[in-house]
């Protein structure tokens, strides 16, 4: 059975971090690409992050120079670092692991920026 999990989601001030981590089981980590989406409200999902298995990272403009992805292949675990957080980051954020045809997604975080 496939489980992701984000945590470290909450609330926090405009200019603050955060660091949201997840953990997968069931799926061959080393092997897919991880990427962190997020949802604003009133709005589509959006990619924020990914990062490859050979470690290559991709940013939307939106957070680019703000947010780090990062893996850790033995703790099967990818982590997204935000710094200088606006407002407009608020939005629930998902984790979602990808293998060839394959997709599986977390439940979602939820991250609020507001003073």
């Amino acid at each position: 059975q496939v489980q992701l999990v984000e945590s470290g989601g909450g609330l926090v001030q405009p200019g603050g971090s955060l660091r949201l981590s997840c953990t997968t089981s069931g799926i061959i980590f080393p092997l897919s690409t991880m990427a962190w989406h997020r949802q604003r409200p009133g709005r589509q999902r959006e990619l924020v992050a990914s990062i490859t298995k050979d470690r290559v990272t991709n940013y939307s403009d939106s957070v680019k120079g703000r947010f780090t992805v990062s893996r850790d292949n033995g703790k099967k675990m990818v982590t997204l670092e935000m710094n200088s957080l606006k407002p407009e980051d608020t939005a629930v954020y998902y984790c979602n692991a990808i293998r060839r045809s394959d997709s599986w997604w977390g439940q979602g975080t939820q991250v609020t920026v507001s003073s």
